[in-house]
């Protein structure tokens, strides 16, 4: 999952850049970079890290133009530690255009080959961003005539790429001396939202993967860019729209309202906030169906996804809500030393129980969902050593038994805990006294009653069907096995490191000893 930006402006757009990109910064802390085009000449920067890390005042006044592409990165394709892979990428032909991708695309091999033998392209990096400006490159270079770039050109181009490219994708890219273009995958997957506002009487527009960055950046909400649609904005601000892509259909992924987008948030015409208001209340009325014989004396979330759905679903069933953990909103990144490399850091980094809460105590914990269990795991024995009698856990999405291949990194199905286990043996793995999923029916519905146009949803990590038509289970054993190998790459890497370390470490206490 990833944070894309862009604005077409009247002024220097370094600033909204930044600002935008500090508030799409829960869609990626891995790496975050900036492009702005001024005339025909692009300046970047990009790096590993945070968005205030990454950028400090002398690259922004290196910065320059009206007009800029940003991205904030959450890796899911290639290497995490690559800061070649860093977002936005460029191409110097034709014209010279940069891009930046939110989602992951499913025939990434297959297209990294096509380009190879037939387009003639070089693709340096294992990221499938590179892929993608690559191809949306070379379908603008079959389409230009007398070197001249038209908008039939940009959007015949974007048709090409929706033919070749398969799985999600939302996508901002810059054409060096033509313009801004936006467009969103054939099933609108990943969200993207556009909106303008005026200044001396002309428009300015921007792009992001959510609305707030929009709200907080002055820009008033216009639409969602829609499936298969592309937008193209000249740097004079004049703008055109055409949908590129035959058999459209908004199927957004349900995990958007889950966990990932900012609760202040509208994705597709859904209030993030809302929809896990009533998320809320359909866990509730599971409770009151299923497990009427529990005895429940206070709920308690986990901080901070789960909130919404943890005050609503106290609500509905009349029982106290209470704030028992509390969040280290300044913890930083961790790093292993030599000789920890095989210590599980303690979730108590990040959260730390209130024991008056929990002591003498039948508590329900509230997250948004249960992945690996791990963290699960160790929450429920903060409740216990904190006192509490009972502790039943919650999840406001139903039990995730799949991989996601659309953007969200998630791990094999081994790694799950849900897979292969019921609802008993998952309780019994974390510790619980009971665990009470989401329904899937239910989490689509409470989405659904919020916009009646949404009828379908990307949910392949709940039930296993992916809306794209091209996966299969010859295609997840392979990407399981890629998985595996990439992280035993990465212990090995970190041993090495850890090694090297201590051999160091030796070197200095024998040269101190002569």
């Amino acid at each position: 999952m990833c944070g894309i930006l862009g604005v077409v402006g009247q002024s220097p757009v370094n600033q909204l850049l930044y600002d935008g990109l500090q508030l799409l910064q829960h869609r990626g802390q891995d790496a975050a970079g900036i492009v702005t085009a001024n005339g025909k000449t692009f300046h970047m920067h990009k790096g590993s890290g945070l968005v205030r890390d990454v950028f400090r005042t002398r690259n922004m006044r290196s910065l320059f133009g009206n007009a800029g592409i940003g991205h904030v990165r959450y890796p899911t394709a290639g290497s995490a530690s690559s800061l070649a892979e860093a977002q936005p990428f460029y191409v110097n032909s034709p014209f010279g255009i940069v891009l930046a991708h939110n989602g992951n695309l499913t025939n990434t091999d297959e297209l990294k080959q096509d380009m190879y033998r037939n387009d003639l392209r070089h693709i340096n990096t294992n990221s499938d961003s590179e892929v993608l400006l690559n191809v949306f490159a070379h379908e603008i270079a079959a389409r230009v005539e007398n070197a001249t770039l038209t908008a039939d050109a940009v959007f015949g181009a974007v048709e090409a790429v929706h033919r070749r490219v398969k799985g999600a994708y939302a996508v901002v890219a810059m054409i060096a001396g033509y313009g801004l273009v936006a467009f969103r995958d054939p099933h609108g997957i990943r969200p993207m939202v556009m909106g303008a506002t005026e200044v001396d009487g002309k428009a300015e527009y921007m792009f992001a993967s959510e609305s707030v960055a929009l709200d907080c950046s002055g820009f008033k909400v216009l639409r969602d860019v829609l499936p298969g649609e592309c937008v193209y904005v000249t740097f004079d601000g004049d703008m055109q729209a055409r949908i590129c892509a035959e058999n459209t259909q908004l199927a957004p992924c349900l995990f958007e309202y889950v966990y990932f987008a900012r609760p202040d948030s509208v994705i597709d015409g859904v209030s993030v906030y809302q929809s896990r208001l009533v998320m809320g209340e359909m866990l509730a009325e599971k409770i009151r169906r299923q497990y009427a014989d529990i005895d429940i004396d206070v709920v308690i979330p986990i901080p901070d996804s789960s909130r919404q759905s943890a005050m609503q679903l106290a609500n509905a069933l009349g029982l106290p809500y209470r704030e028992g953990f509390i969040k280290n909103r300044y913890i930083g990144r961790t790093f292993i030393m030599p000789g920890q490399a095989v210590r599980k850091k303690s979730v108590r980094q990040k959260l730390n129980p209130v024991p008056l809460e929990f002591a003498g105590r039948n508590v329900l914990l509230v997250d948004d969902s249960i992945v690996r269990g791990t963290t699960s795991k160790e929450i429920v024995q903060m409740a216990r050593d904190s006192g509490a009698k009972k502790v039943y856990f919650a999840s406001a999405a139903p039990a995730v038994r799949f991989p996601n291949v659309y953007g969200i990194d998630m791990p094999t199905r081994a790694e799950l805990l849900a897979t292969g286990r019921n609802d008993a043996q998952i309780a019994a793995e974390i510790g619980a006294d009971a665990v009470i999923y989401q329904e899937l029916e239910a989490l689509e519905q409470a989405v659904q009653s919020l916009n009646g146009e949404l009828n379908v949803f990307e949910a392949s990590c709940f039930s296993g069907c992916y809306i794209t038509g091209d996966i299969n289970e010859a295609y997840l054993d392979a990407i399981e096995a890629a998985r595996k190998k990439g992280k035993a790459a990465s212990e090995q890497k970190e041993e090495d490191s850890s090694n090297q370390m201590v051999d160091l470490n030796l070197n200095v206490a024998e040269q101190n000893l002569i």
